[in-house]
């Protein structure tokens, strides 16, 4: 099965599969309703540390 990525920020365009965000930080401006996803799995997202490293300082 392929993987899709796409944005939070842009509505789901697929019909079928699963909407998985994998992000420790939940993004600003969007409900958890309007989201519409089927997983947030936080734990598998890069590490705070390595966010700050990266320039993603929330």
């Amino acid at each position: 099965m392929p993987f899709i990525l796409q944005r939070i920020y842009q509505e789901n365009q697929q019909a079928e599969g699963r909407r998985i965000l994998i992000d420790r930080v939940w993004p600003r401006g969007i409900s958890k309703e309007k989201a519409n996803l089927d997983c947030w799995m936080k734990e598998i997202a890069p590490s705070p540390d390595l966010r700050k490293w990266f320039g993603h300082n929330p």
